[in-house]
């Protein structure tokens, strides 16, 4: 039976995975769009890639959730303060805010502050 955190791992893995996969043209045009260096790209597409597959093997090896969920949650407000500062529109937002949401409510979790 899948619990919610464990929902909430597989969305958060799902949609990093797709977006930095198959849509990374998308990734490669906001990146130019927010000025940041490929150099950086690189390194928050491998973090985040990372993260999602330590999200997905944290399914049957809980101890390994609690620091990438916080690191993905640290990722996504970074996210957020760079559709800030070009001045997106709020759906813009919308995505990252969720995984924001759903990485803290993981970590929350895995760190028995949330049941």
């Amino acid at each position: 039976m899948l619990t919610l955190p464990v929902i909430a791992q597989i969305i958060i893995a799902a949609s990093v995975l797709f977006v930095w996969i198959f849509r990374f043209e998308n990734i490669e045009k906001e990146f130019i769009e927010y000025r940041l260096p490929v150099v950086f790209r690189s390194f928050i597409g491998a973090a985040k890639v990372a993260l999602a597959t330590l999200l997905v093997v944290g399914i049957w090896y809980p101890s390994l959730v609690l620091v990438p969920a916080l690191i993905m949650a640290v990722l996504m407000a970074g996210a957020q303060w760079s559709h800030l500062k070009v001045r997106h529109a709020f759906v813009k937002f919308v995505p990252s805010l969720v995984l924001l949401l759903l990485s803290l409510y993981v970590a929350g979790v895995h760190a028995g502050i949330v049941s």
